[in-house]
């Protein structure tokens, strides 16, 4: 990697490790937060739901910020959308509002997570092409989750630790004053190289064209298009599972209010992705092909998490969240690495956006689906549930694998590039 190419990582990296230290505040209490602000399981994760919802409706429209305005504009609107809606959040659990401004406020962090989703990946991949890096990605993308996890662990264990100390609301403002400091960080660091905004004086119409790339880009492209429609069904249970663990967790513990124990378990996945992302490349190694690691990772986490709904001893229990919390996160970076290897740089933001939104898709029925069969049955029948959702993403991305596209075998680009690399900066 050359000199170019190793700071583009390097901002790539400071951003990653700030954001996600700015969203793991809450992550390890979040589920706590909702049920003492007075709601039931089926509205906690109804509320998760209009989160996700909310990534589901403005996943495309901030995409036209991220491929008209530029990936820099999307991440500064991020941050500045995310501090927001995170502070009315601490302001609704203050005044015990009813479920429905839950619900509004829910869908405005979802507004401001999609500004992020796409965008920075989108930079990082064009970014790293322009300087003549032609290496392949997964080594990048598994230095970025290490680094996410990292965060993720100090942040999670800081925000359940503070939050037995003080209130679960101060976590929440916590993250705000971190996301204001990433505005400033980014605004200093962060310029789109090898991509050049096409902005547009029509909304509507590039809201169109970005849709239609999306489709074109995506779904029309056999081997996207089924990694696509994996997605609702693992990405939808992995944000339920992550978010039942905190209430499951101390269940099993038996103090309902041993808030570092719902911390311990965002920091298990934190630490998880660590060594997900550092296995990950040398998981790539062992196969032929990346979807032979996607679809062997996605059927042991399916069953892992039947194993874990009939788990009612704690320390077993967080045994096997670590292996789950391991095995998916090393599919991560190779599944990054097969889609980016498949789509053009020109629309790169635009279709990572629209998988982001596939996925997120999964998540508004999934969440208040899993939540309700949590209140019916109990959070381990809920896990066990989530298991048998988990395992129907495995025959897409067998469909996927039958495609034979080239990015399956790839360890460099495969995808056509709008951006010639930078051949003098070449090391």
């Amino acid at each position: 990697m050359n000199a170019a190419a190793r700071k583009i990582q390097r901002i790539y990296l400071t951003l990653t490790l700030g954001n996600t230290l700015a969203a793991s505040f809450i992550w390890g209490v979040n589920t706590l937060f909702l049920l003492d602000a007075g709601l039931s399981n089926f509205e906690a994760f109804a509320a998760n739901a209009f989160f996700t919802a909310g990534m589901v409706i403005f996943e495309v429209p901030t995409g036209v910020v991220a491929d008209g305005w530029g990936r820099r504009a999307s991440f500064l609107l991020g941050t500045v959308t995310l501090a927001g809606s995170t502070y009315l959040y601490y302001l609704l659990w203050q005044f015990s509002a009813p479920f429905p401004l839950w619900a509004v406020v829910s869908v405005l962090l979802g507004l401001g997570f999609t500004f992020f989703s796409g965008a920075v990946e989108a930079w990082l991949v064009d970014a790293l092409r322009y300087s003549g890096y032609e290496g392949g990605l997964e080594p990048v993308f598994g230095r970025g989750q290490m680094v996410s996890g990292v965060a993720m662990l100090a942040g999670s264990v800081a925000g359940g630790v503070i939050a037995q100390a003080t209130s679960l609301g101060v976590p929440f403002l916590v993250r705000v004053g971190v996301l204001l400091a990433m505005f400033a960080v980014a605004f200093g660091l962060m310029h789109d190289v090898g991509f050049t905004p096409e902005r547009s004086t029509h909304p509507l119409k590039a809201t169109r064209a970005v849709l239609t790339a999306s489709i074109d880009n995506g779904l029309k492209i056999p081997p996207v298009r089924y990694v696509m429609l994996a997605s609702p069904f693992s990405a939808g249970v992995g944000i339920y599972v992550f978010y039942a663990l905190q209430p499951f967790l101390l269940e099993l513990y038996g103090d309902p209010h041993a808030y570092s124990v719902a911390g311990l378990a965002a920091a298990i996945v934190a630490g998880a992705q660590v060594v997900g992302g550092w296995l990950a490349p040398y998981a790539r190694r062992l196969f032929h092909k990346r979807t032979s690691v996607l679809i062997l990772t996605g059927s042991i986490s399916a069953v892992l998490l039947l194993v874990l709904g009939f788990t009612r001893v704690f320390w077993p229990a967080l045994v096997l969240l670590t292996l789950w919390a391991v095995v998916d996160s090393c599919a991560m970076p190779v599944r990054q690495a097969y889609v980016n290897d498949m789509i053009p740089s020109k629309q790169r933001a635009t279709v990572l956006s629209f998988a982001s939104l596939m996925g997120s898709s999964g998540g508004v029925v999934v969440q208040p689906l899993l939540g309700r069969s949590a209140d019916l049955y109990g959070y381990p029948a809920s896990l066990a549930l989530a298991g048998i959702f988990q395992s129907l993403a495995v025959p897409f991305l067998v469909a996927s694998r039958r495609q034979g596209a080239p990015a399956d075998r790839a360890s460099a680009p495969a995808a056509p590039s709008d951006q010639g690399p930078a051949q003098d900066s070449r090391a």
